[in-house]
């Protein structure tokens, strides 16, 4: 994926406006990545142009596309809310916030704790199977709680944080088996 390619995809209703203010988007998300990789070795910003792809497939406004682009930025990059407030506006810096938050879920299917090799547990190693099951219902409770609510409050941050799983499940071939599997679930 690439910028250009994006350019091409976008609904013919955007103006150029709309335009210039997804390519600058791209040049801010692009300079905040750099240097980071994808599990594939490509550059991170390959997965900030995918979402926002599959973002603008839906014909929705520009803003949520440039929100799909900087969804990543400020839980990943040294970019905070009020940078992006300053360069992209109030409206575009609520949708990350709200993309930010639904990425700091409880996860469902990981292990809450570090099984000190500086790696994730697997839940067999936390807790009885037992107090497990109930565990994990509890977090895909609360999990599903949380998404309802960011629903009512804005629908396009639930839009985006789909795009953003959406294509995290498409590029699972590059991770080793067992993290398919969980993530997957």
């Amino acid at each position: 994926m690439t910028i250009e390619r994006l350019m091409e995809v976008l609904p013919d209703s955007y103006s150029a406006v709309d335009r210039e203010l997804i390519q600058r988007a791209y040049r801010f998300a692009d300079a905040a990545h750099q240097g980071q990789k994808r599990a594939s070795g490509q550059p991170y910003i390959s997965h900030c142009l995918a979402v926002a792809e599959i973002l603008s497939e839906l014909k929705i406004p520009p803003t949520v596309v440039v929100a799909g682009l900087l969804h990543d930025t400020v839980e990943d990059t040294d970019v905070t809310l009020e940078d992006i407030k300053n360069e992209f506006g109030e409206e575009v810096a609520r949708l990350v916030d709200g993309v930010t938050k639904l990425s700091n879920l409880p996860r469902v299917s990981r292990g809450e704790r570090p099984n000190g090799h500086g790696e994730e547990a697997d839940e067999d190693d936390l807790y009885p199977p037992e107090e497990e099951d109930a565990r994990k219902r509890a977090l895909a409770q609360e999990t599903l709680r949380k998404t309802f609510l960011a629903m009512g409050e804005d629908i396009r941050v639930v839009l985006i944080k789909l795009a953003d799983r959406l294509h995290n499940m498409r590029t699972l071939g590059f991770m080793p088996e067992n993290k398919r599997k969980r993530i997957a679930q």
